[in-house]
Formats: C-alpha cells, sequence, structure tokens
C-alpha cells in the first residue's frame, strides 16, 4: 500500500449547512466539521457534490473554507471543490481558496462541453499552475461526460502539485495501474469501492457517508491496516447496505446524508420523502446498533 497520503486516509465530502430560511448556517458547518473530526476524519473535502456547489456562491464557498479552517484548526487538511466548467473561472476559485485557508483543491474535470483530452490536461495544468496548493483530479465521468483518460492522467501526475485522484471512475484495474504507475494518491470516491482500492494500493476515500457514520467507516481501514482482511471485510459488509441506500437507491447523496443529518437543501434538490426516509434510518440504526466499532 502507498505511504503517500497527502491528505489523510479518511476524508469526508462535508454537507453544507443552511439555515430555514436557505442562507449559508457557518456556525452549523463549524460544528459539524468539528464533530467529523472527532469521529475520525482525518480530513475534509468542502463545496463538493455533497456540499452543494452547484447553487452556492463563490463567496459562500470562500466564507465555508474559514469557517471550518478556525473550527479544526491547521492540523486538519480542508479541502475545497472549485471545479468549474470554465478554467478561468477555476483558477479565480482557486486563488480564493487559497486566500481562505484551504489546504488543497478537487478540481473537477470540465463539464457538459466536453473537452478532448488535451483540453482537459490544459485545464488541470492551468489551475495546479494558479496557487501553490496541492491539487485533487476529481474524475467522474458519470456526472460530467468526459473521463480523465489514462494516458492523461500519467501527464498530469508528472506536475509537482497534482499529488492526488478523487477516483469515480469505476475502473479498479485502472485504478490499480495507474497507482503503480504514476505514485499518485487515490482516494475512493465510490463507498463500495473504499476498500477494495484500498487493498490495491490506494490512500484511502472521500465519502459522503461519512457525514452519518465516520468512525464506522474508518475502522475498516484501521482493521486493514491492522492486517486483519477479515475483520475490515465483515465491517465492510456492514456498512454496505447504508451505504447503497444512501448512494444507489435513486437520490442524490446530499439529500440522503441530510434526510438522516437534519438540514435544508438547495433546489433543484427536494428533501427525501418518507418511504426513503424511514428505510435510511432503519439502516442506520441497524448498523450503529449492531454491535460496537473499535477504532485500531
Amino acid at each position: 500500500m502507498t505511504t503517500e497520503r497527502p491528505f489523510g486516509r479518511a476524508l469526508c465530502a462535508m454537507v453544507t449547512p443552511f439555515t430555514p430560511d436557505g442562507g449559508l448556517d457557518l456556525d452549523e458547518a463549524a460544528g459539524l466539521a468539528a464533530r467529523l473530526v472527532g469521529e475520525g476524519c482525518d480530513g475534509l473535502v468542502l463545496n463538493g457534490t455533497t456540499g452543494e456547489s452547484p447553487t452556492t456562491s463563490d463567496a459562500e464557498k470562500s466564507a465555508l473554507v474559514r469557517a471550518v479552517r478556525e473550527a479544526v484548526g491547521p492540523g486538519v487538511p480542508v479541502l475545497t471543490g472549485i471545479g468549474t466548467a470554465d478554467t478561468r473561472h477555476t483558477a479565480e476559485l482557486a486563488r480564493a481558496a487559497e486566500e481562505a485557508g484551504a489546504d488543497g483543491l478537487l478540481v473537477v474535470t470540465p463539464y457538459y462541453s466536453r473537452p478532448p483530452q488535451a483540453a482537459v490536461e490544459a485545464h488541470f495544468l492551468k489551475v495546479a499552475d494558479a496557487t501553490g496548493l496541492p491539487v485533487m483530479v476529481y474524475d467522474i465521468p458519470g456526472r460530467t461526460g468526459t473521463r480523465v483518460e489514462p494516458a492523461t492522467m500519467r501527464r498530469l501526475a508528472e506536475h509537482p502539485r497534482i499529488v492526488a485522484v478523487k477516483d469515480c471512475s469505476y475502473d479498479l484495474l485502472t485504478a490499480a495501474r495507474l497507482i503503480a504507475e504514476t505514485g499518485l494518491a487515490y482516494y475512493s470516491g465510490c463507498e463500495e469501492l473504499n476498500l477494495p482500492l484500498y487493498a490495491v494500493g490506494g490512500a484511502g476515500y472521500v465519502s459522503t457517508v461519512a457525514n452519518v457514520v465516520p468512525r464506522e467507516l474508518r475502522a475498516i481501514l484501521d482493521a486493514f491496516d491492522a492486517g486483519d482482511t477479515a475483520e475490515a471485510t465483515r465491517l465492510n459488509a456492514r456498512v454496505l447496505p447504508l451505504a447503497e441506500l444512501m448512494m444507489d437507491a435513486g437520490l442524490p447523496g446530499t439529500v440522503t446524508a441530510k434526510a438522516l443529518l437534519g438540514g435544508v437543501l438547495r433546489e433543484p434538490l427536494q428533501p427525501a420523502d418518507r418511504v426513503a426516509v424511514d428505510g435510511l434510518r432503519a439502516a442506520y440504526e441497524a448498523l450503529v446498533q449492531a454491535e460496537s466499532v473499535v477504532v485500531v
């Protein structure tokens, strides 16, 4: 397993709390961030898909980084999503994130316009050159319409500040090859692949489900690192029913996470209905009550 974990192992893709009237709730965000770190998260990723970044302003994104940075202190990695479909705007957000105190940048492939690979590469390089912060490439072709192809990823890995990947490609074979060939720190962005990717050399995960059960997810990695693969497998199997309901049951992870945490969504997202909420709560209670989880 790679020892290069620039942002730790267990990262939470944190939801963005809003007030009842839809404003940014910085006090709630600070409290949530502190709780997540206290319950086992090594770092936090703000302003991503789970953080409803398409509906927050540039100023709100920076304000959230500042509030969380203050809440968790300087020792906890705080990354922020800055991805847009516009390279110039993305570079502007990168500079704003650096000024706000972020430790790293989550940069998604430009979406909708479906640029060719040469343009994808140029986009990431220009953003990486915009600040002194390390970059985590977010490869999620199911949402963006464009994959970061392996040859492109190999070239990006040569940039000194492109250090990590949030992998939602669902291509474990290619991920394993690129880990070995490039030294990039691969973080699983797909809950069902957290353990498999870790087992082939991944650095850890960036998890939506960690908003709800951070200790239970971290315990899987702890067991694997302790050499107890059977225990890691058992713990992973216990988490999967909740993870499936949260991430693969027809609702966005933001919606299901806030259904369990309580919280306001910004449109176009809508709250989960009663049937979905009841199912989520039943799965959550079954997980946390099954047995105590000891973090190694």
